[in-house]
């Protein structure tokens, strides 16, 4: 098993209202792209952040990062399954609660 289990994978996550391309460099720092903001964020909106990302079991990992928005966002990717799991807590402090699926890109 790497010791990044993240590094150089690339998703499609679904949740519905929001639809986004995630591409991680590292456990530690992702780039992702708004397919689809559904009122939230803006369509093509494109940031690379920095991730914290542990592998809870093979192919399940639990993902968090900040964005500069003030948003902080949770996944957890459960890559076997294809399903995503995703409380957000808006800038202005309301939380949401996603569900969808995620798939590999490559």
């Amino acid at each position: 098993m790497s010791h990044e289990p993240m590094a150089n994978r690339n998703f499609f996550a679904d949740l519905g209202q929001l639809s986004l391309e995630m591409r991680f460099e590292s456990d530690k720092r992702m780039t992702f792209t708004v397919v689809n903001g559904g009122g939230l964020v803006p369509d093509g909106h494109t940031e690379t952040v920095a991730v914290t990302s542990q592998e809870i079991r093979p192919e399940v990992f639990l993902t968090s990062w900040k964005e500069e928005s003030g948003a902080a966002i949770t996944h957890l990717e459960d890559v076997e399954r294809g399903r995503v799991y995703s409380p957000i807590t808006l800038p202005d402090g309301t939380p949401i609660a996603l569900t969808g699926t995620i798939k590999p890109l490559d």
